[in-house]
């Protein structure tokens, strides 16, 4: 799943072509890597990780209600299955985080207690011992819709969730205040739809 890992901004054009930097010399440049390759420090053997050919998207809509009635703690759809595993999506309308009082948290959520014991991405972890178990690698998107125009608000991520890693998703997902424009459409009789689409591609156990 990772195969590469780099920097999008290693350094700026000015200074890569700047003759007195040296980096540039009769129209040749000169690139190097260091690699160190580090003994496993993990009381475990290592991980066992298995993908899934051919992953099916899976799709869910839900539509949020009396949103104006909402106070400052979280929400959740209910449960759907993608990849063999429960979902859900998390929704605080006052915000989280550094998105409180400006903006709509949105989050993907793991909710499959049977193999992977949930623990809530607003709740303490009251014991470490049971952090350790398998995890699952997701593609997925969020979508707040656009109900009269068509021009939906959309995120896009990946992740791999796990015990200590249940939810990922966006503090400052879409503001308020563009929210609350009813020209915008995304609140329509204080309703909002928020949809989701999960792919899940591989889920890796730990030896």
């Amino acid at each position: 799943m990772m195969r590469y890992s780099g920097f999008d901004k290693l350094i700026t054009l000015t200074s890569f072509t700047n003759p007195s930097n040296g980096y540039v010399i009769d129209d040749n440049c000169v690139i190097g890597a260091e690699v160190f390759v580090c003994k496993e420090r993990r009381a475990s053997k290592g991980e066992s990780i298995s993908m899934i050919k051919n992953a099916v998207m899976c799709k869910h809509v839900w539509k949020v209600e009396n949103f104006s009635e909402l106070g400052t703690e979280y929400c959740e759809s209910e449960p759907f299955n993608a990849g063999e595993r429960k979902w859900k999506i998390v929704l605080n309308a006052k915000g989280y985080g550094t998105g409180t009082g400006t903006h709509i948290s949105l989050y993907l959520e793991l909710g499959d207690p049977k193999t992977l014991p949930r623990i809530s991405l607003f709740s303490e972890l009251s014991d470490p011992k049971k952090l350790a178990g398998s995890k699952v690698f997701a593609e997925f998107s969020l979508r707040i819709v656009d109900q009269m125009h068509a021009k939906h608000e959309c995120f896009k991520g990946n992740n791999w969730f796990s015990t200590s890693n249940p939810s990922w998703g966006w503090p400052k997902f879409i503001s308020l205040d563009t929210l609350n424009q009813a020209c915008n459409g995304f609140l329509v009789k204080d309703a909002c739809i928020v949809e989701a689409e999960v792919t899940v591609h591989g889920t890796a156990t730990i030896l």
